[in-house]
């Protein structure tokens, strides 16, 4: 049997559990996915896609924005009785 080393990563713990649930979909294990990730960086000597900071428009950044607000609760969600509320303040917005 070969041998083996280990590797210990931190990371969020929601990310695992995403990360597990798609490559699952595929029959791999993490453990699986990140030395097939290993030896596909050794294959093209260095990360096996391109690494660029994302280009967002500014309403996507205000849109991300806004959620983390709503997340960390510095912001009150907008709420609605039914979806014509919703989109007459739609409506709205395009004016």
């Amino acid at each position: 049997m070969a041998r083996t080393a280990n590797i210990n990563v931190r990371t969020e713990p929601q990310t695992k559990s995403l990360a597990e649930s798609i490559y699952s979909s595929f029959g791999l294990s993490l453990s699986d996915a990140i030395n097939v990730f290993l030896n596909m960086s050794i294959l093209e000597g260095g990360f096996p896609f391109e690494v660029k900071q994302p280009r967002l428009s500014k309403d996507t950044e205000v849109a991300i924005q806004e959620a983390r607000d709503i997340i960390s609760g510095k912001k009150e969600a907008r709420r609605y009785s039914n979806a014509r509320e919703l989109f007459d303040e739609l409506d709205l917005e395009d004016d």
